[in-house]
C-alpha cells in the first residue's frame, strides 16, 4: 500500500529529527522523576570542621570575625553577604558555600552547593525554564510525538501490525496510564 510507504519514510526521518530532543527529555526524565530522593540540579555537600575561638569574641565587629573565620578556613569563595540569627551565631554566605560559625565552640558548618553538569542543562531544558522560543520548540516536540506514536501504530500490516497483534500491545499502552490514574485519583 502506497500510503504505508510514507507513513514509514516521514515517521523514519521525523524520528531521526526527533531523536536528540528524546535523550534530553528522557534523561531529564528520569532525573525529576527521583526528586524527592536526591537533587538533580545541585550537588550538595555538608560537612563540620572546628576552628580557632582565640579571634572569635561576639563582641568584635561582624566584618572582623567574618574575615577571621574565612581565613580560618582558607575559603577565597566571592561573599556575598552574612546574616547573624543569635548573639553568638554568624551565618556567611559566599558563592555556592553557607558557612554557620557557632562563635563560642569555634564549631563551622559548612553546606557546599555545585551545580550537576550537563544534568542541570537537560532539566532546564525539560522543565521549560528558558520560557519564550523553547516553549514552540517543546510544543513542537510533543506534536511529533503524536505523530510517531501514531504513525508508528500503521508501519507494519497483518498479523503483527495494529490489527494482529500489535493491537493487544497498544491497549496495554492505552490501559497502563488510566490504572495508575484511577490507582493514585
Amino acid at each position: 500500500m502506497k500510503i504505508r510507504k510514507w507513513i514509514r519514510i516521514f515517521h523514519r526521518d521525523i524520528g531521526y529529527i526527533a531523536f536528540g530532543l528524546t535523550v534530553v527529555y528522557a534523561i531529564s526524565g528520569i532525573a525529576v522523576n527521583h526528586v524527592d530522593e536526591w537533587n538533580p540540579n545541585y550537588v550538595i555537600e555538608k560537612n563540620k570542621t572546628q576552628i580557632n575561638v582565640a579571634d572569635l569574641n561576639a563582641s568584635l565587629p561582624d566584618s572582623i570575625l567574618i574575615n577571621s573565620i574565612l581565613i580560618q578556613l582558607g575559603e577565597k569563595r566571592k561573599f556575598k553577604s552574612y546574616f547573624r540569627p543569635e548573639k553568638n551565631t554568624l551565618q556567611i554566605y559566599l558563592e555556592g558555600n553557607t558557612i554557620k560559625a557557632n562563635l563560642l565552640t569555634g564549631e563551622i558548618e559548612n553546606e557546599i552547593v555545585s551545580s550537576r553538569g550537563f544534568l542541570r542543562e537537560l532539566n532546564f531544558l525539560h522543565l521549560n525554564h528558558p520560557k519564550k522560543l523553547w516553549t514552540y520548540v517543546a510544543d513542537i516536540y510533543a506534536a511529533v510525538l503524536i505523530f510517531l506514536a501514531v504513525t508508528g501504530l500503521f508501519m507494519i500490516e497483518g498479523k503483527k501490525g495494529i490489527t494482529g497483534r500489535g493491537k493487544w500491545f497498544t491497549v496495554i499502552g492505552i490501559l497502563l496510564p488510566l490504572l495508575f490514574l484511577i490507582l493514585y485519583f
